[in-house]
Formats: C-alpha cells, sequence, structure tokens
C-alpha cells in the first residue's frame, strides 16, 4: 500500500495560516457590524425587491449555464482518462465553485484536486497543474477584458497589455511541452519537473479549453451586469464595470470570510466613474454577492446529493511528489 503524506505546512507555518484565517475573520465581522450599525442589513430586503422574477430566472439561467460551461471545460481535459463522465465533471465544479465562494483566501481551491482524486483518481500532480491552467485561464481573461475596457487607459496601451497578456497565453504551455532536463538537477528540481510535465499535459489535453474560457466569463459576467444594473436601475454599461470590478477584487490574497468586503470594495469602486455613490454601489453589490453565494451552495447541495463511484486507485500518496 502506498504511503499517504500530510500536506499540511510545519508548525510556523500553521501558526501563521490561522493568524489569516483570524484576520480574515475580523474582516467580515467587520463589515458586519459596519452595515448592522445603519441599517444597511436591514435593507438588503429592499433592494432584493427591486428585481423582478424575469431578472432572477435570466440571471439564474445564465449562473447555470456557467456552471455547464466550467464542467465542459474540465471534462474535455479528462475525457479521455478512465471512468470520466460529463455529470461526475459537473458534480465536481458545483462543489468546488461553492467551497471557493465561501472560504477565505481562496482556501477552497484545495477542493478541486481532491474531488478529482476522490472521483477519477487523478494523481496530485496533475490535479494541482489543472488547477494552475484553469486559474490562468480565468485571470488572463478577466485581466485581458479589464486591460481593454479600464476608464482613462490609452488606446495604445490598451492593445499593447491586451497583446502582451495574449502573448504569455500562447507560449506559456508551448514552453511548458518543451523537451527539458529538470529532473536531473536534484530533488526540488526534480518534482518541479513533474508540475512542469503535468501542466504541459493539462494544456495539451484542453485543447478547446480557452472557447469554454471566454464562454464561461461571458456568460458569468452577462448574468452578473443583470442582476447589479437591475438593483442599481442603471445600463448594463455600468453593470457590467460593477461585475468586472467585483471580480477583480475576488483574486486579491487577502480576503474576508466568503470574500465579503473585498468583492463589494471593488465592485463599488468600478461603479464610482460611473455616476453611482459608494453607499449604492456597496449595497447592490452586496445583494449580488450573497446572490451568487446562495446559488452556489443550492447548486452544491444538489451535487452532493448525486451519488458517485469510487476512484479506481488511491489518490495523493507520497510517490506523487517524488523526483
Amino acid at each position: 500500500m502506498a504511503e499517504t503524506r500530510s500536506f499540511d505546512a510545519p508548525g510556523g507555518t500553521v501558526m501563521s495560516r490561522w493568524g489569516r484565517r483570524l484576520a480574515a475573520l475580523a474582516l467580515s465581522l467587520a463589515l458586519g457590524l459596519w452595515f448592522c450599525a445603519d441599517g444597511r442589513w436591514m435593507t438588503l430586503g429592499e433592494v432584493f425587491a427591486r428585481l423582478s422574477p424575469g431578472v432572477i430566472a435570466l440571471t439564474l439561467a445564465g449562473l447555470l449555464v456557467s456552471y455547464v460551461l466550467r464542467a465542459l471545460r474540465v471534462y474535455e481535459e479528462f475525457r479521455h482518462d478512465d471512468g470520466v463522465k460529463f455529470s461526475a465533471c459537473l458534480r465536481i465544479v458545483l462543489i468546488h465553485n461553492a467551497a471557493v465562494n465561501v472560504m477565505p483566501f481562496r482556501g477552497g481551491e484545495a477542493a478541486f484536486p481532491v474531488l478529482l482524486g476522490r472521483t477519477f483518481g487523478t494523481p496530485l500532480t496533475r490535479a494541482l497543474a489543472s488547477l494552475f491552467w484553469f486559474r490562468l485561464q480565468d485571470a488572463l481573461v478577466v485581466a485581458v477584458v479589464a486591460v481593454m475596457v479600464w476608464p482613462g487607459l490609452p488606446w495604445a496601451l490598451r492593445v499593447a497589455g491586451g497583446l502582451a497578456l495574449l502573448a504569455f497565453a500562447f507560449f506559456l504551455p508551448r514552453w511548458a511541452q518543451q523537451p527539458h532536463d529538470w529532473a536531473g538537477r536534484g530533488a526540488l528540481a526534480g518534482k518541479f519537473a513533474k508540475l512542469r510535465d503535468a501542466f504541459a499535459e493539462s494544456s495539451r489535453h484542453a485543447r478547446l479549453g480557452w472557447w469554454w474560457t471566454v464562454a464561461n466569463w461571458s456568460v458569468k459576467l452577462a448574468a452578473q451586469s443583470c442582476l447589479l444594473a437591475a438593483l442599481l436601475d442603471t445600463s448594463m454599461g455600468n453593470g457590467a464595470a460593477g461585475a468586472l470590478g467585483a471580480e477583480l477584487a475576488a483574486i486579491l490574497p487577502i480576503q474576508g470570510v466568503a470574500g465579503f468586503g473585498t468583492y463589494e470594495a471593488g465592485a463599488a469602486a468600478a461603479l464610482l466613474p460611473h455616476g453611482i455613490s459608494l453607499n449604492d454601489g456597496l449595497k447592490a453589490a452586496l445583494a449580488l454577492h450573497v446572490f451568487i453565494i446562495m446559488s452556489a451552495l443550492c447548486a452544491a447541495a444538489l451535487a452532493m446529493a448525486y451519488p458517485h463511484s469510487n476512484p479506481p486507485s488511491p489518490t495523493f500518496s507520497a510517490k506523487d511528489l517524488e523526483p
């Protein structure tokens, strides 16, 4: 039987991790107390009351399509592996999405490699490389959109920034797929060699990954823009600015539990140049955030009720990270 290895950090790192968690909890509590102190939480129901059934249905449909597109991206990469089914990929995506939405510091990302290992028996290095590739694609797509629509940025810089990001996205997987001798440079280099090879395999198999990524973000941002525009009684363009600001803030390393605080601040800041006051922007962004989290949790609850088979082989073993 393969020796399993705990991936817990040493004592100092563990204390640091708990410190970050406490800081995240304090940030969330401070935000909650601030809202409760002046009745903003009491007005959240009034904000939701502005939404028509059609807007709610359209937003939910957009989020559902987004989940499906993300599952197709996972299925595209792993469909040649034994036992991989689209329904299982959708289950992984829904649970992973909920974990990311409610855990601080993107801690929910760990659910993805764990679920891949438990469901398909995917090795740890392959699962981590796949997660890295997915998130890199997400970040690059959002970054390109942000550069192209950033207010006040000269067109020359927009084009240059967009081309630089596209070039990076094009050449990075090709660099990973080049022959290398990292495995013979020592133990640490050997571990990075395994990760590089796994990343090359992930980017090589997901031929339609970029299409699924662009489609996902198009639908996701459109759904959030629709809801935010309805909450603020403003244009879709303004709603899109707020949704993009919220998503950019969501990638920050310092966040509260469930992302409360940074998400709302990012959306409200992006709405300021469009004539939306900070107070109105924060209230609308909070309502949007709560809507997204509740949708994610409901979808994950349904996914967890869906049965799945055991993996064909044990998952994370000590050999996964050995050169």
